[in-house]
């Protein structure tokens, strides 16, 4: 039988010292922007029942859940989306704060890609949920303008954020006469950009404006032209306002200074269906993946009881800490200012020594060798500068290597 001690599952990986640094950075340097935009930070359980993510809005495919039995028999899932247990959070132990209400979070998602290699199953996550506002625009605003606050924090000249409207596509597959299933399967087409088979299945439909325009919907990104082509290939009322509202949300962001890093971009299609308005992706140039993901969520909290809107997104952390590494901004491990030695029975004093460097802000290693002169080789092979003996008469000598 083969044994599976010594490697870790498919999709799961082992940090080490700069990998940690580096996310750790990313992490604080995103709890530092949240919490100076006035966000409070919440932390929902690693596991959740099984019904939390199979509600109507809620619809996470079974064999992409990691599951567990628990001590009753129930089925449990380890979490795979923070936005839905913060939802159920709001709508009960918070269901009389004032609003609006605005948290973070730090947490790590799994998800199982079994079918996508390369891709992590553990994902550390950080984001913002803004509930609740009288003005849902201005709730937008807030969000996006967090958002590129986020990604240029790490690469002020390359990133780019991309904005679509969910209700474009909402609206248009609504008025096909087919299943939900049929639905789900051309969103997926949609989001991978799969030409060929998305034209296949909308002509196995029918040849009609409603089918036409899906066929478009993947190549409808770019500047604020692609609202143009959006209306001329189909429009009513709905996409009208919609059309116009991301009209507005790129003029303005563009103005804040943001011109050239903003895209718009009709066909994300994001496999979360509780997403009703605005909905967003930011990348990092280098980074295959996005690094940002978000939208607007007016009815998610609704179904566990009082309804209000909202609107968040999640900053993929060890993308970003992968990023920065390859750039050369990563923090670099920090070598002890030195090393401590007690000499025979001065251990503890040593010790002692060592605790009122650090109690200084000095960052010290107490040696673990019998002698001077295998400290003082540790020392150089490590780069450490200085050594402190400690004698039995608890006198300090310094040692400058």
């Amino acid at each position: 039988m083969k044994r599976y001690d010594l490697i870790t599952p498919e999709g799961t990986r082992d940090l080490l010292f700069t990998e940690c640094l580096a996310r750790r950075a990313v992490e604080n340097k995103l709890k530092e922007l949240f919490t100076g935009f006035g966000y409070s930070e919440v932390v929902t359980p690693g596991i959740e029942f099984y019904d939390l993510f199979s509600g109507s809005s809620r619809n996470f495919q079974q064999e992409n859940l990691y599951k567990l039995v628990d001590s009753k028999g129930r089925l449990i899932t380890l979490r795979p989306d923070s936005t839905i247990p913060i939802a159920r959070l709001v709508a009960t132990r918070l269901a009389e704060a004032k609003l609006p209400l605005r948290l973070y979070y730090n947490q790590n998602i799994f998800e199982n890609n079994a079918l996508l290699k390369g891709r992590s199953d553990e994902i550390s996550q950080a984001g913002i949920e803004l509930i609740g506002g009288e003005n849902i625009n201005r709730a937008d605003y807030e969000t996006l303008c967090t958002a590129v606050n986020a990604l240029s924090s790490f690469d002020s000249e390359d990133f780019r954020l991309e904005i679509g409207h969910i209700g474009y596509f909402k609206e248009l597959v609504s008025k096909l006469d087919v299943d939900d299933s049929v639905r789900e399967e051309i969103r997926l087409l949609i989001s991978a950009k799969n030409y060929p088979a998305l034209n296949d299945v909308l002509d196995e439909i029918g040849d009609n404006q409603i089918t036409k325009a899906l066929k478009q919907l993947p190549r409808l990104f770019g500047g604020i032209e692609v609202l143009d082509k959006a209306a001329e290939i189909f429009t009513d009322d709905n996409i009208i306002k919609i059309l116009d509202y991301l009209r507005e949300v790129f003029n303005h962001l563009s103005s804040l200074g943001y011109d050239g890093k903003i895209s718009l971009d009709l066909g994300i299609v994001s496999h979360t269906d509780y997403y009703t308005g605005i909905v967003f992706k930011g990348y990092l140039t280098g980074v295959g993946q996005p690094v940002l993901k978000g939208g607007r969520y007016d009815k998610l909290i609704g179904e566990f009881g009082n309804s209000y809107p909202a609107v968040g997104f999640g900053v993929n952390c060890d993308l970003v800490s992968q990023h920065i590494i390859k750039n050369g901004t990563a923090p670099e491990q920090k070598l002890p200012d030195c090393i401590i030695y007690g000499e025979n029975n001065c251990v503890v004093q040593a010790l002692a020594f060592g605790q009122e460097l650090v109690r200084k802000g000095m960052t010290i290693e107490n040696s673990l060798f019998d002698t001077l002169d295998q400290t003082k080789e540790y020392a150089k092979e490590t780069g450490i500068k200085k050594i402190y003996v400690i004698d039995s008469k608890n006198d300090v000598t310094e040692v400058t290597l």
